[in-house]
């Protein structure tokens, strides 16, 4: 791998922290970090390839600036990505997930950068599609009174604004579409908030404070759940871009054998934490309850019932193939917090 200098704004976050790890334990690659906190990233602080700022990315553009002159390749991850927060406090979405973010990309075009930018599985919305295409299928979404939407069209108009600069020769990108990605550090099992956390940290949280488990719908949505280290390693392959194999690309990174209803992801999270001393009691005497999504997340939530990613692209352009079960990922999930 040749050396990079890389900024990853939002390192403290899921993707972010994750990505870290694996680039300081698997490369000789320098990073530069911003976030707003540093849990997640303290085992790294003292690393000499690691160059840690704390701070606002809205509040130091300044800063932003001089990083993306110094650096080589730009991870924007910073965004706002729960469907509670998409329905609650739409603006607050567009501010940050695509004003905030268009700024990042008209300096990469200024200072003619490389941006590898986390599009989302939400772009698809209620395509039909029986697996969702990078460059085929439709991006369909609902009405304007479905606020729920105003995720996937910031992320889609990021991804059309990127596409444009690229086509016309001003910016070097790769676009990645991750479904549904999980892991130990998703969002905190100990936050009650009902929509503050994705499903299987919200599921395994209400199951310790011994409440039920609220499948909105029936739980009848099925996702293809990916493991983060699957993730990260097709990320680690986009950044190197061995050959330019990633350049001007859209990748959709998920796990189509982990496809499953979210009412079998709980029950499955229910059996699994039998097996856990810590948790046995609480999951012998979990319930499942069933609430409209209306109910639990507002009147402007609309869902998907399906979202199956085609990662042929992935696995022909990058060599990169999702290894990790729903089963084995979840236990992971569980060893971290429970163990």
């Amino acid at each position: 791998m040749t050396l990079k200098h890389i900024l990853i704004l939002g390192a403290n976050g899921f993707i972010g922290n994750s990505l870290v790890e694996q680039i300081l334990a698997k490369t000789d690659w320098q990073i530069t970090g911003l976030d707003l906190n540093t849990n997640n990233l303290n085992a790294h602080l003292n690393n000499p390839r690691f160059h840690f700022t704390q701070g606002d990315m809205l509040k130091q553009n300044a800063w932003v600036e001089e990083q993306i002159k110094k650096c080589n390749v730009v991870l924007p991850l910073v965004a706002i990505a729960t469907p509670a927060t998409y329905v609650q406090n739409p603006l607050k979405i567009f501010e940050l997930d695509f004003e905030a973010n268009l700024n990042i990309v008209r300096l990469c075009v200024k200072h003619k950068k490389r941006i590898i930018f986390p599009s989302t599985s939400e772009v698809y919305g209620m395509c039909l599609d029986k697996e969702f295409d990078e460059e085929t299928s439709n991006l369909v979404t609902g009405p304007i009174n479905k606020e729920r939407w105003i995720y996937s069209c910031s992320k889609q108009m990021m991804d059309r604004v990127i596409y444009a600069y690229g086509s016309r020769g001003e910016l070097e990108y790769t676009l990645f579409r991750p479904f549904n990605w999980m892991g130990a550090k998703l969002d905190n099992i100990s936050d009650p908030k009902p929509g503050s956390s994705r499903a299987v940290t919200q599921f395994v949280g209400n199951i310790l404070r011994g409440q039920p488990i609220p499948l909105v719908d029936g739980g009848k949505q099925h996702r293809c759940f990916t493991d983060i280290d699957d993730g990260i390693d097709a990320l680690l392959k986009i950044i190197e871009n061995k050959n330019n194999c990633a350049s001007q690309k859209i990748f959709n990174i998920g796990n189509p054998k982990n496809d499953y209803s979210i009412r079998e992801l709980a029950e499955m999270i229910i059996r699994l934490l039998k097996n856990y001393p810590k948790s046995e009691k609480f999951a012998e005497n979990a319930k499942i309850q069933d609430i409209s999504g209306q109910e639990y997340f507002g009147k402007g939530y609309q869902d998907v019932g399906h979202r199956v990613p085609s990662i042929k692209r992935a696995q022909e352009i990058l060599g990169w193939q999702p290894k990790v079960t729903l089963e084995e990922a979840l236990k992971k999930i569980m060893d971290y917090h429970l163990r």
